[in-house]
């Protein structure tokens, strides 16, 4: 099995790329939601830790983000407790999958927290910034002192660029994410 690391800025369109491979994906982020929603031993957890701000199960996004930004430690203690969960989650992913020839890993911090292994092909996926904030601005709940706190637990995109054997251009136009995706996969096939 080949596993395909997602790499790349907050709203680079990681997902986007990660769908468009057409092998399963395993998105951390649609986990961490379906966590917040289904799962009362990780609500617990984090009401436990984060009283004045985790009040009520399905845990409601905007709890979590006044957390963050109430304190930039809140972040850490969070991943602390959803990651755990998460590794889990990507194991029982990956048992699952195991015939297939590939799956996808789109995981925020795969590099952070040493998800990946050195056989795993990383695939970064390199948008402008000007586009990226265009698009970000557009999110529910965006905000800029959340996306700072974001990107400081983050390695450089440079690190990130260089640490990856392919990249994708994304200008957010299919066709550019679909040629890059033909020729990562020509070469890895």
């Amino acid at each position: 099995m080949i596993k395909i690391g997602i790499l790349g800025d907050i709203g680079s369109g990681k997902s986007y790329v990660a769908e468009n491979f057409g092998y399963p994906v395993f998105n951390a982020d649609y986990e961490v939601a379906k966590l917040y929603k289904k799962d009362k031993k990780i609500f617990n957890k984090l009401k436990k830790i984060l009283p004045q701000h985790i009040h009520s199960f399905p845990i409601e996004k905007k709890e979590i983000l006044n957390s963050i930004l109430a304190n930039k430690n809140n972040l850490k203690k969070i991943i602390k407790i959803v990651h755990l969960a998460i590794r889990k989650n990507m194991n029982i992913f990956l048992k699952k999958h195991n015939k297939s020839k590939i799956v996808i890993l789109d995981i925020p911090l795969l590099l952070e927290n040493k998800i990946n292994n050195k056989k795993d092909v990383l695939v970064f996926v390199d948008s402008k910034k000007s586009e990226i904030l265009k698009r970000l601005k557009n999110r529910e709940l965006f905000n800029q002192k959340l996306l700072k706190k974001f990107k400081s637990i983050q390695l450089s995109s440079g690190y990130k660029k260089r640490k990856s054997q392919f990249i994708i251009r994304n200008n957010f136009k299919k066709k550019s994410v679909k040629d890059g995706i033909k020729k990562i996969l020509k070469e890895i096939i």
